[in-house]
């Protein structure tokens, strides 16, 4: 049916593209660094490593390579020290530290010596060191307690709390010089001597605080922290967040009177004298995540970027306003705000995803990756293109990708990204898969295939047309469109694909016998909802899919989120559990449905996958379930996407195009 002389990226070449994040530019905007993440086939890992650009020799090169990772890097205020963070060996198990590279050193320093992963560290204004946060140290009752009876856990009560330290440059650098001149043996005994040792550098800031914090940030005069914490730990009190402000000087910490539904990056202005952060406009999970500036004398708040109907997000406070970022429809979009409401693009906003943005504090530099419809995601700097990802296309087909949109029978305006094969041709019709993005407020975007889950470029080469649906309760369409889905999961998302369905359909493009559904999470409840309620398609596959909302409401590590999209618990409301949930449908189901699903999955757990196989079963629809062992809700293995993609494109070549599959199947 397509030309089979096209040549297409295989799912092992889609796998091993590399990906860019962690952009970090130099105060002088003269280099960038970056992490550039890769494929390990031997050890079944994406190993990642920072890169540098260095404009003064027009060069990339990388910090770490091979098994030696590295991630996370940030230039100190005076752009000569880089500073990131890389696993080092802790008995049986990694732990990631921050190290140091200076212009001096051939070799990177380790600074930190903490006890567990830093999370997330960010260098003090006045170069002097850097804040990070780690979990804090294991209360003693908990360790006494393991060691007189074993392991056991209080739910929603035994809480491991994080915490916020500092760690002193020069002290650090003492202590590694120390470290280094020591054979290897010493080495080890002075770092086991207790704690104190340990981590001769770091001071400890809110160890006694039982709060979790997310982000912080520190004033430009480096005396104060500001930092937004939740209660516990749990993702149910996201919606709980509350900023403090510590004053290093006095060690007060006090809590400020802000709304709670704080969500994002909180940071301080470049003279210090007031914050912003993103905060949730109502308490409603699909709300609008707005910006918020918060005077810390007078207490006044301002919202300067309402005119943007979509969730805005801050990068960094710059002498020529606030870096935001945002989606508007399949455009991510960057930009600067000034305190007034003053909206100046940092880029063209047509056609582009601009993801990790950096910029210098006198707001002159920009680095970030970019992408289009047409090209790859690629590292700039200003309006200069770093890295050479489109290599890895030359010579290779790409699907043909446009965006189509349709109204619903309740007047939603859906807009969905259509892929077709490069030789496509109007005067036929084509068999068509649809692959659902999860989120729901995820999005399905119009760049070139990277997708781990769903084989997009292999089904197209087989002679399918692919059609991602950007469903109510997708990120980019305004709050209107976001909350278009309470009370309506299921129903409505049906309502919004089967009109997409039908649009292909009627304009004779798609053909109506051939037409298959698969997704994953939010992606995989709609694939599994379609399983049970429609017979419209050919084949399904449920990909860590949600079966049965009361199941998952009491099962996941987000109960909050099944509350705020249905309205209430199932225990006041059993109704509308029923109603949006695939197993309800059940005795209707007719389609063959691969499931499959991670054995460890806290978001959609694997109750779900079993509950949705078994029903099957019993009402003799063919279904296969496959369990990734020790798999959470997505994989971070090469190997299991290699699985994933092949057992998805097996399974819709069988069941939509009667192909049998070759030798290297999966099964």
């Amino acid at each position: 049916m397509s030309n089979h002389h096209a040549n297409y990226l295989t799912i092992e070449e889609i796998i091993a593209l590399p990906t860019f994040q962690d952009v970090s530019i130099s105060e002088d905007g003269q280099r960038v660094a970056y992490v550039r993440s890769t494929t390990d086939w031997d050890n079944n890992t994406y190993p990642q490593h920072v890169w540098i650009y260095d404009k003064h020799i027009d060069k990339n090169y990388p910090l770490t390579i091979g098994e030696n990772e590295s991630m996370q890097p940030c230039w100190s205020p005076d752009g000569q020290i880089l500073a990131f963070l890389s696993p080092v060996d802790d008995g049986d198990k990694k732990i990631k530290q921050i190290f140091i590279q200076t212009n001096e050193e051939t070799t990177a320093i380790q600074l930190s010596h903490a006890n567990h992963n830093i999370y997330r560290f960010k260098w003090a204004p006045d170069g002097q060191g850097l804040f990070f946060t780690a979990k804090r140290p294991e209360p003693d009752k908990l360790k006494r307690r393991s060691e007189m009876y074993g392991d056991f856990t209080y739910v929603d009560q035994d809480f491991h709390f994080n915490a916020l330290y500092f760690l002193d440059l020069e002290k650090g650098k003492q202590h590694a010089k120390i470290l280094n001149k020591l054979p290897k043996d010493l080495r080890e005994e002075a770092c086991e001597n207790g704690k104190d040792n340990k981590d001769k550098a770091s001071t400890p800031l809110t160890e006694l605080l039982d709060r979790y914090i997310y982000h912080f940030d520190i004033s430009p005069d480096s005396k104060k922290v500001i930092f937004s914490s939740a209660p516990t730990p749990r993702f149910t009190d996201l919606l709980n967040m509350e900023t403090y402000l510590l004053d290093l000087e006095t060690d007060e910490c006090a809590k400020l009177d802000i709304t709670p539904l704080q969500a994002g990056p909180v940071l301080f202005s470049y003279d210090g004298s007031k914050i912003c952060y993103s905060r949730y406009r109502q308490k409603k999970i699909y709300a609008n995540v707005t910006l918020e500036i918060y005077d810390l004398k007078t207490k006044q708040t301002k919202q300067p970027a309402l005119d943007i109907d979509e969730n805005v997000f801050p990068v960094r406070w710059t002498t020529k306003g606030i870096h935001i970022t945002w989606l508007e429809r399949t455009n991510y979009i960057t930009g600067l705000i000034t305190e007034d409401g003053t909206l100046t693009p940092l880029a063209d906003p047509a056609d582009i995803v601009i993801t990790h943005p950096s910029i210098t504090s006198d707001g002159k530099h920009t680095a970030y990756v970019k992408a289009t419809s047409q090209t790859a995601a690629e590292v700039f700097l200003d309006n200069q293109q770093l890295t050479k990802q489109y290599m890895f296309y030359e010579g290779k087909t790409k699907s043909k990708k446009e965006i189509i949109s349709w109204q619903t029978e309740d007047g939603l305006e859906i807009e969905g990204i259509l892929s077709k094969p490069a030789d496509y041709d109007d005067t036929k019709t084509y068999p068509l898969v649809l692959a659902v993005h999860g989120g729901p407020t995820g999005i399905s975007l119009a760049t070139p295939t990277t997708n781990r889950y769903q084989p997009i470029e292999q089904f197209i080469e087989k002679g399918f047309l692919v059609l991602e649906p950007n469903y109510r309760g997708s990120a980019g369409y305004g709050e209107a469109f976001r909350a278009a889905n309470f009370r309506q999961l299921g129903l409505g998302d049906y309502k919004d694909i089967i009109s997409g369905v039908d649009l292909l359909i009627d304009s004779k493009i798609a053909d109506p016998e051939k037409v298959g559904i698969l997704g994953w999470s939010q992606g995989g409840y709609i694939s599994a909802f379609c399983a049970t309620y429609s017979n419209r398609f050919k084949a399904i596959s449920v990909g860590a899919g949600i079966s049965n909302w009361m199941t998952y409401y009491v099962n996941t590590d987000i109960t909050h989120f099944t509350r705020y999209y249905l309205g209430d618990t199932p225990w006041n409301d059993e109704k509308i559990y029923r109603n949006t949930s695939p197993m309800t449908y059940i005795n209707n189901a007719s389609t063959p449905t691969l499931i499959q699903h991670g054995e460890k999955d806290p978001r959609v757990p694997v109750p779900n996958a079993y509950e949705l196989y078994r029903g099957l079963k019993d009402v003799g629809v063919e279904t296969e379930l496959v369990i990734f062992k020790d798999m959470l809700h997505g994989s971070d293995k090469p190997g299991i996407h290699r699985a994933i993609l092949k057992q998805n494109l097996d399974w819709f070549a069988y069941h939509i195009l009667d192909e049998q599959p070759d030798e290297g199947q999966v099964y």
